[in-house]
């Protein structure tokens, strides 16, 4: 489909969160260039027919001609998640990459929507100061390099309160959370951004959380959960058969609640300063700990020295918007490789604040497989094997030491 201006204008396709940058574009970008606004809405998850709806309405009462909502969730977790999980990624150790991994999917199916309305003119409602910039302009010149990109609250430099007021001025519709907070929902969680995180010192008051509000004001009363993997790969909750993007809402739902995976980062950003940001993941907390904890019962302590060495660099790669380079498919082919025994169940135990894993089981188990109990009986070796082992794993350090002592006697001796 081709969508025109009845002047037959090139309409400007914008990237549409429903957020306070995006929806400002909406009227700037039609006013200033005299064409026609499409507004693209790829939902990488967070989205529910009401907040579908609600974007539709909104976009339409900014000024946009059409709307378009494209559901990629199950792309976003085939193509980015799947392997984020398998390499049990969190940046800074604590980050898991709630928003951020999805924006080159974004503008990958961004770019193909501008291919198919046939137009070259693309807009986002990134800043200056942001990653995201970044992520979408690296990966929409990487998959069509004729694109023009408009990036207008980034190269005009407006501020928040600006476009407030330009949408009050104009009499338009404010976004839900206006001025005071930036929000950004996916599948893998929500981040928040406000005065409080522009500096190292404090947090965000509790009225500011989405998933988690409550979870300590009014704290529930505690819940198991048992989660099922096949080849690492989240396949069932509480002996229900889902797909994993199923799971991951279910588990955000029960576990939110429980202010687990609720946590605020400091870290390095790809323009590289320094940022901060509130962030709930409590499907991505409760998955990327039952997995990991499931690995170490059926990976060799080599898998998984060797696997988490090359997880961190595409977890940075994701990070940076550079999900599209050739590497990430090697890396991803090794993560693969690594999961083919990754599949068992997982007892977790939810709490106010925390999750516990109970116990895993798995048919790989590697600890199951071993005739000895460990600090309690041998299995496949005997007391003088023991002895033997030890006295040759000591071999290195009675060596070292040797040398030194051989080398102070010939000091003294000169």
């Amino acid at each position: 489909m081709t969508s025109t201006s009845p002047q037959g204008a090139e309409p400007i396709l914008l990237a549409f969160s429903g957020g306070l940058d995006t929806s400002f574009c909406v009227p700037w970008l039609k006013d200033t260039y005299q064409r026609p606004v499409i507004t693209v809405t790829v939902d990488t998850g967070g989205i529910d027919a009401a907040a579908a709806q609600s974007l539709a309405t909104r976009s339409v009462q900014l000024g946009a001609i059409e709307h378009h909502l494209i559901d990629a969730r199950g792309a976003y977790f085939e193509q980015v998640l799947k392997y984020l999980l398998m390499g049990n990624v969190r940046r800074g150790g604590l980050y898991p990459l709630c928003v951020g991994a999805e924006r080159v999917l974004q503008a990958q199916t961004i770019a193909q929507m501008a291919l198919t309305l046939k137009t070259k003119m693309v807009a986002h409602g990134c800043t200056a100061a942001g990653n995201d910039q970044v992520r979408f302009e690296v990966a929409l010149r990487a998959l069509a390099p004729d694109i023009e990109i408009i990036a207008p609250v980034r190269d005009r430099a407006f501020k928040r309160p600006e476009q407030l007021k330009y949408l009050e001025d104009h009499q338009l519709p404010i976004p839900p959370f206006g001025a005071a907070y930036s929000v950004n929902r996916g599948l893998w969680g929500v981040t928040i951004g406000g005065k409080e995180t522009l500096t190292s010192e404090g947090s965000i008051p509790d009225d500011a959380w989405v998933l988690s509000k409550d979870a300590f004001s009014n704290p529930r009363a505690a819940e198991r959960h048992v989660i099922g993997f096949r080849q690492g790969v989240p396949v069932s909750l509480d002996g229900a058969a889902l797909s994993a993007v199923a799971i991951i809402e279910a588990l955000e739902a029960l576990a939110g609640p429980f202010g687990i995976g609720r946590g605020i980062h400091l870290g390095d950003t790809v323009i590289g300063t320094k940022g901060r940001v509130a962030f709930e993941a409590p499907a991505a907390d409760v998955l990327l700990t039952a997995h990991r904890e499931l690995e170490k019962l059926v990976l060799t302590g080599k898998q998984a020295r060797i696997k988490e060495s090359v997880a961190q660099p595409y977890g940075d790669l994701v990070h940076e918007g550079q999900h599209l380079d050739p590497v990430c498919r090697d890396i991803e082919a090794l993560l693969l490789s690594s999961q083919a025994r990754v599949t068992g169940e997982v007892r977790v135990l939810f709490r106010p604040g925390s999750m516990f894993v109970e116990g895993v089981t798995s048919a790989y188990s590697l600890m199951a497989a071993s005739k000895g109990v460990y600090g309690e009986s041998a299995g496949e070796w005997t007391p003088v094997d023991a002895l033997g082992y030890s006295k040759m794993l000591a071999l290195t350090g009675v060596f070292y030491k040797r040398a030194g002592q051989n080398a102070a006697a010939r000091e003294q001796k000169s």
